[in-house]
């Protein structure tokens, strides 16, 4: 081995003399290049000629006290013409904006603060009077629409909690004394300084609704769990749906809207389940079969002469659950039938009910009550409503697993007073509405009926979510935009919002300014 590498011992240090003589002339020439490129740049940024730039302008010696140094710079860069621009040529008119401007919606006059807009009653004065006609849903058309807030009234407060909100409601919620007036001797309900007390008499229940339902429960089994839903007519103040309510029996109460008694505006602040209704030329909004028993108030037209008529025949319409607007027929409806569905679809908030805040909830797109269905050991209720719109009409399976709910077109007001429920829930519901409807209609209903310091959960495509808060933002409610639960990737996207506490300015020398 020794001899081999005595033998190539020249060559390998030719071949190390070339290898550093490649290296020193690549060296050289990167250092041309460069010079090269560093006088060509100034030339050109300067404006001078190449004749004007020499070796001792640009190496020249630096002076070696300051002032010589500051002159030397500023005759240096006063040779320089050229200036730079940092103006972004192609930048977007200002006036163009991505977001659409924000639109503060105006407090309504302080006098519409029970507004409702499809049963108000200078407006039913307009229709017939046969069959109470007039006293049913007349709905204002486009160009009487309000583009208002509806305040509440002055010296609103929060209401009690369930249980307490049986028994107990805040005068000025509802400033109606006449109802305690005229009903004192049946007990229905009692002024108590700034509350109103309801003791749970009734014209049919003089000893108390809870032992009228102890009477009842004698004859009909009602812990059984064959009676879950029930219809109460004529409701009053609601006590009888109100004490069926720890019996685990949801009662939907109705009365049609008057002038001074409030009946279903007690009902809902008490936090049972009402809407404004009656029994004139229309369906109910229900489907059919949608409860297990009906009660009644004393009626004025005579019942007995209606059960010695010859049996009515069975209606011939295809559609029996059909209610949105359907002419009542003096026929039976038949029982139509009904394919089982083992799926349920939907979830809920375990945690919802549990806080004191959320009592009276509604479903606005409910499918198969899904919602509902996951909070219904909670001390709580759920209106679900069905909309018009919807392909499938669910709302006779939401009765069949023992919820309630009603039919909806949310074009439309729905038949309920302001500050009903506390929290409102949207799944997809401006997607179905999107071609039907303005979006900020829809929102206004939702700011009537909504309680102050109410919730909204609102889920649907993130462009649609998007148009909703920009609207939002000018209706006083605090909200946000979250991703979905199953991460940031998803187009369904879900706005967190809740309604500011605010009330319309006491009325004075006639004037109906609202305020905040």
């Amino acid at each position: 081995m020794a001899g081999a590498a005595t033998t190539y011992s020249g060559v390998w240090k030719l071949f190390k003399l070339q290898s550093k003589r490649v290296n020193v002339m690549a060296i050289a020439l990167v250092a041309i290049l460069g010079s090269t490129s560093y006088l060509l740049g100034v030339w050109q940024n300067s404006g001078a000629t190449y004749a004007a730039i020499s070796a001792a302008s640009v190496f020249s010696a630096a002076p070696c006290d300051s002032a010589s140094v500051a002159t030397a710079r500023a005759s240096k860069f006063s040779d320089f013409t050229t200036h730079l621009d940092f103006t972004a040529h192609h930048a977007a008119d200002d006036s163009f904006s991505f977001a659409p401007a924000v639109r503060h919606f105006p407090s309504c006059d302080a006098e519409l603060s029970e507004y409702t807009p499809c049963e108000d009653v200078q407006r039913s004065l307009k229709f017939d009077r046969h069959r109470l006609i007039y006293r049913e849903r007349h709905c204002p058309e486009k160009a009487e629409l309000l583009k208002c807030l509806i305040p509440a009234p002055p010296g609103y407060r929060t209401p009690f909690q369930w249980p307490s909100s049986r028994e107990f409601a805040w005068v000025a919620n509802v400033p109606h004394m006449e109802l305690a007036v005229e009903k004192a001797e049946q007990n229905w309900i009692r002024v108590d300084g700034e509350k109103f007390r309801f003791p749970g008499g009734g014209t049919m229940f003089p000893n108390g609704a809870d032992a009228y339902i102890d009477d009842m429960n004698r004859l009909i089994p009602l812990g059984d769990g064959s009676i879950r839903t029930a219809i109460d007519t004529g409701c009053g103040v609601a006590s009888w749906g109100a004490f069926l309510l720890p019996r685990n029996i949801l009662a939907m109460s109705f009365a049609p809207r008057d002038s001074h008694e409030a009946q279903v505006q007690f009902a809902l602040e008490r936090g049972v389940p009402a809407m404004i209704g009656v029994m004139a030329s229309n369906r109910l909004p229900y489907p059919s079969r949608a409860f297990d028993m009906a009660h009644c108030s004393p009626l004025p037209h005579p019942l007995a002469s209606i059960w010695l008529i010859k049996f009515p025949p069975f209606c011939s319409s295809s559609n029996p659950d059909s209610a949105w607007y359907t002419k009542m027929e003096p026929c039976i409806t038949p029982l139509p039938e009904v394919p089982g569905i083992k799926d349920i679809a939907g979830d809920g908030d375990p945690q919802l009910g549990q806080q004191y805040r959320y009592h009276n909830l509604l479903d606005m797109n409910a499918n198969l009550a899904g919602f509902a269905a996951a909070l219904a050991d909670d001390p709580l209720w759920v209106m679900n409503t069905v909309p018009t719109a919807a392909k499938i009409d669910t709302l006779g399976v939401i009765y069949e697993r023992g919820l309630i709910g009603t039919y909806q077109d949310w074009c439309e007001a729905m038949s309920t007073y302001p500050r009903t429920y506390d929290f409102l829930h949207a799944d997809s519901l401006f997607t179905l509405y999107k071609e039907r409807c303005d979006m900020e209609d829809i929102l206004l209903e939702m700011d009537r009926i909504l309680r102050p310091e109410g919730t909204v959960v609102i889920r649907d495509d993130v462009d649609i979510v998007a148009k909703v808060k920009s609207v939002t933002d000018g209706m006083r409610w605090d909200s946000q935009i979250v991703d979905h639960e199953d991460g940031p990737h998803l187009r369904e996207k879900i706005l967190l919002a809740m309604k500011t506490y605010w009330t319309a300015v006491a009325v004075d020398r006639g004037k109906s300014n609202a305020g905040s």
